[in-house]
Parts: C-alpha cells; structure tokens; sequence
C-alpha cells in the first residue's frame, strides 16, 4: 500500500531505502524516544527491519517528502500489534523535520489505511517526557486512559514511564470520516 497526502508521500520500505533510513533514525533524540528501534541503529539494523514481513491490515511505511525537490526520508509510521495483540500506531520523524506537522499527517494517513482494513480499536503511547508525542496524538483524536506503563527503550537502555492512549470516538465508528479521506490515497502494491 500507498498513500499521498499534501506533503508526503508513504511507502513501503525497500532494501534499498537500508543506507538511508539508518542514517536518518540514528539520531539519539530519535532512539530515546522509540521503544523498540535498537541504539545505535546501524545498516543491519535497517536492513533486518526492511527485511521483516508485511501484514495486509496493519501499514508499516516510511515517509518521504514529496514537495520542493527531490523526495527525502523524513521518517517513518504504522500499526503493529503491541505485547498484548491490540493494534498499535508508532512513528517517528527525523529531528530536522520536528514541530512541521509531518507525524500528525503520516500517521493520520496510516490510521485511515488500517480503519480501511478494519482495524479498530488502535492503541497508541508515548514516553512520559515526550509531549510533542502526546500533542500528535491528540491531534489525531487518541485520549489519554488515564494508564501509565513502564517500557523499556533501547535507546536509553532503561525503563521508562509512557503514557496510554486509545483511540477517541471517531476511530469507534464504523463511519469513520478518515477511511473516506484516505481511501483514495491507498494505492495497492503491485505483485
């Protein structure tokens, strides 16, 4: 799958994004706020991540810009299932692209593409002293449950507090207004 939206463009990752996308995530204001990319994230990494299956239901994509020039990585977003089975939406951007609305757009592009597949009932966290996080799940209409979990981040190599959130009404409806937006952005991949 696909998706287009103002700013970006979201795709699959592919092996030969592996030099690329090791060089934009390892950043440690990046890593310290992932709770399962590796620190440092090296080429092997990227390539063991580009290498692993992809579910039909549950986007796995990278996000590229794909306006003022050539296309860049600018990160990366999707749904996976958490330690308990429940859908969970992860992202990250790379720090040059911080505070310009691309995780809002990317993830509300991938949540549109998974409720399109049914898939309700997303969770989503962030680590307690992450509230740029917070700010972009709030936007996307994720609440707060009011829950606080100890996660473990490989890039702080200790446990951390991360704050629950599930999502709000709209992500409930079986009308969901972001599967009308988004439906015409997913393009199937070609086999």
């Amino acid at each position: 799958m696909f998706a287009r939206t103002p700013r970006l463009l979201l795709r699959p990752g592919w092996m030969e994004d592996a030099a690329t996308l090791a060089q934009t995530i390892n950043d440690p204001a990046i890593l310290r706020n992932l709770s399962r990319a590796p620190s440092p994230y090296g080429p092997d990494d990227a390539q063991a991540f580009l290498a692993l299956p992809q579910h039909p239901h549950l986007p796995r994509l990278l996000a590229f810009t794909r306006t003022q020039g050539a296309p860049r990585m600018v990160g990366g977003c999707g749904v996976h299932m958490d330690e308990d089975g429940a859908p969970e939406l992860g992202y990250w951007i790379a720090r040059p692209y911080w505070g310009l609305g691309f995780a809002t757009e990317a993830a509300r592009a991938v949540l549109g593409m998974a409720r399109a597949n049914g898939v309700r009932d997303i969770r989503a966290g962030h680590f307690a002293d992450n509230r740029a996080s917070g700010n972009v799940l709030r936007k996307l209409g994720f609440r707060f449950s009011g829950r606080t979990a100890q996660r473990y981040s490989l890039g702080r190599d200790a446990l951390v507090d991360c704050l629950l959130f599930e999502e709000g009404d709209a992500g409930r409806q079986s009308n969901d207004p972001a599967i009308d937006l988004y439906r015409d952005a997913v393009v199937p991949m070609a086999a």
